[in-house]
C-alpha cells in the first residue's frame, strides 16, 4: 500500500500546515500520536483539572501543568497503541485508512518504539504525583489496554472509553485529598463517564456507515434513530452527577449555579446537533470549551 500524502493523511487535522512542514518520518510520528488534533489531550486533561480543583487543590498549578504534559503524552501513547491494534480495521474505514500504520507509511516496530518513548514521558509525570495518586493512575492501564478490542465485542465501546478517558478525575481528586472523602469523587467520575460517552457518540456519527459495513460496534449505531435523545440523556446524567458532587463538597444552592454555563453549553450541543458529515466533528470539538466551563465551576466551588 502506498503511503498517503500529507493532504489526505488526516482529513480532520487542525494543523495541516504545521504537520505538512515536518520531515516525513517525524510527520508520521506526529500523526500517530495525533499531535495535530489537540482536542484529544484536552478531553483527557480536563477531568484531571476538575478532580484537582473540586478536591481543593486550586493552588496546585505546578502539578496541573505536569498533568497537562501527562495528558499529551499518554493520549499520544493511547492513539499509537490503538492504531497498532486496529491497523486492519483502519485500512477498511474511509476516515482512518490514511493513518500511518494502516497506510503502510510507518512500521509497527517504529510505532512500538514511539509508544514506549511516550510512555517514558508519562512515567516522569507519574513520579511527580503523591503515591496514592500514582496507584490510581496505574490502575487505568488495564482499561486502556482493553479499549481497542471493545468495538469488536460490544455495540457500546463508548461506554468503556468513558471509563478510560476520564480516569484523570480520580487521579486529580486523590492528588488533592488522598483516599479521603470518596463520595464526591464517585459522583464526579460518574458524570465524567456520561459526558465522555455522549461526546464520543457524537464523534462516532462520522463513521456510522463504515462501522456498519466493517461490522464493528458503536453507540452511534446502537442508539439508531435516537442518537439525539441518547446524547441528551447522557449529558443530563453528567450535569446531575456533577451537581451531586458539588453538593457533597459544598451544600449551598448557590454553588450549584456554577454548573449553569456548562449545562447551557451541553443543551446547545444537543439542540443544534446535525447528523451529517460536518457538524458532529464541530460539536465534538466544542467539548474543549465545555471542559473549560466545568473547570471554572470546579475551581469556584473548590476554592470557596
Amino acid at each position: 500500500m502506498t503511503p498517503a500524502s500529507s493532504e489526505t493523511i488526516v482529513p480532520d487535522s487542525e494543523h495541516k500546515g504545521l504537520v505538512a512542514s515536518l520531515p516525513q518520518p517525524w510527520r508520521n510520528l506526529a500523526l500517530l500520536a495525533r499531535f495535530d488534533r489537540p482536542i484529544g489531550w484536552w478531553l483527557l486533561f480536563w477531568p484531571c483539572a476538575w478532580g484537582l480543583f473540586l478536591g481543593g487543590g486550586t493552588s496546585r498549578w505546578g502539578i496541573l501543568a505536569w498533568m497537562l504534559l501527562g495528558a499529551i503524552a499518554m493520549r499520544g501513547a493511547g492513539c499509537v497503541y490503538n492504531d497498532i491494534v486496529d491497523a486492519d480495521l483502519d485500512a477498511r474505514v474511509a476516515r482512518t485508512a490514511a493513518r500511518p500504520i494502516a497506510s503502510g507509511a510507518t512500521s509497527k516496530r517504529t510505532a512500538w518504539i514511539w509508544l514506549l518513548t511516550l510512555c517514558a514521558v508519562g512515567l516522569v509525570v507519574l513520579l511527580q504525583l503523591r503515591w496514592e495518586a500514582q496507584l490510581v493512575a496505574l490502575g487505568s492501564l488495564a482499561l486502556v489496554a482493553a479499549y481497542p478490542f471493545m468495538k469488536r465485542i460490544t455495540g457500546w465501546p463508548q461506554a468503556w472509553l468513558g471509563l478510560v478517558f476520564t480516569w484523570g478525575a480520580p487521579v486529580g481528586w486523590v492528588e488533592a485529598n488522598g483516599f479521603d472523602r470518596l463520595a464526591p469523587l464517585g459522583l464526579l467520575y460518574a458524570g465524567c463517564w456520561a459526558w465522555c460517552m455522549a461526546y464520543d457518540t457524537i464523534y462516532a456519527l462520522q463513521d456510522r456507515e463504515d462501522d456498519a459495513m466493517v461490522g464493528i460496534g458503536s453507540s452511534a449505531l446502537s442508539f439508531g434513530r435516537h442518537v439525539r435523545a441518547g446524547v441528551g440523556g447522557l449529558y443530563a446524567m453528567a450535569v446531575l452527577c456533577w451537581a451531586g458532587a458539588i453538593w457533597l463538597v459544598r451544600a449551598d444552592p448557590l454553588a450549584l449555579l456554577a454548573l449553569a454555563p456548562i449545562a447551557l453549553h451541553l443543551l446547545w450541543q444537543v439542540a443544534t446537533l446535525k447528523e451529517d458529515g460536518i457538524d458532529p466533528l464541530a460539536k465534538f470539538r466544542s467539548n474543549r470549551f465545555a471542559g473549560l466551563l466545568m473547570a471554572a465551576a470546579a475551581y469556584v466551588v473548590g476554592a470557596a
